[in-house]
């Protein structure tokens, strides 16, 4: 068991899992019970996670990839000044792999293990009431961040995955998840691939003082 320091330090997106690995249900039941410790707004803990395993998460990876071979998922782009974030992180992961920039088709098989959430046994979509605001998101996000801490202090590899809320409809369909909830985002939850070259990149941060402002005068 790692403490709270060194799980916040190895906590990282893992993008290969061993698919045969199940995650012990007693782990989860465990991070969840410690993660429902997150604040939120008003008590309210609009967190609502649907978890899927075996056959159900079969068919929605079979599902996902089907319409993601079809049209591109339906992601708001980001804003001109942030997209060079995205492109340096993709200019690591993918070389971590070892995929060239102009490997159309190894760029193109790797972008579709996103909907396989990356092999991962345990598949999570991660949800909000559509009434509730900013605040109530900032909620879900304490949860969830705190959520992965506990995965990853009990050996477990996780990965946030946005790509997953861009077919809503396919989600919704397949987990039955009701139309006042809003998906926000995937999350998948395994044993990492040893072997995957980029499960062992760690992305740098950058310095504190560009996030942070003190103002003592």
């Amino acid at each position: 068991m790692f403490d709270l320091e060194q799980a916040i330090r190895e906590r990282h997106s893992a993008r290969m899992f061993l698919p045969n690995q199940p995650v012990p249900r007693q782990l989860v039941d465990e991070a969840l019970a410690l993660a429902q410790c997150a604040p939120s707004n008003s008590n309210i803990q609009p967190w609502h996670v649907v978890f899927a395993s075996g056959p159900a998460r079969d068919r929605l990876v079979a599902a996902l990839l089907e319409e993601a071979r079809r049209r591109p998922p339906n992601i708001p782009a980001l804003p001109e000044s942030f997209q060079h974030y995205r492109r340096e992180l993709g200019a690591q992961v993918y070389g971590a792999m070892g995929i060239a920039r102009e490997d159309t088709a190894g760029h193109a098989a790797a972008v579709l293990r996103n909907w396989e959430f990356f092999r991962a046994p345990l598949a999570g979509i991660v949800c909000m009431h559509r009434d509730l605001g900013p605040a109530d998101a900032l909620s879900v996000g304490m949860y969830l961040q705190t959520l992965m801490l506990a995965f990853t202090e009990r050996g477990l590899g996780t990965c946030v995955e946005v790509s997953i809320a861009g077919y809503p409809e396919i989600v919704r369909g397949q987990l039955a998840i009701p139309a006042e909830l809003s998906i926000l985002c995937g999350l998948a939850v395994g044993y990492p691939d040893p072997e995957f070259a980029a499960n062992r990149l760690h992305v740098g941060r950058d310095p504190v003082g560009k996030n942070v402002v003190f103002l003592d005068e």
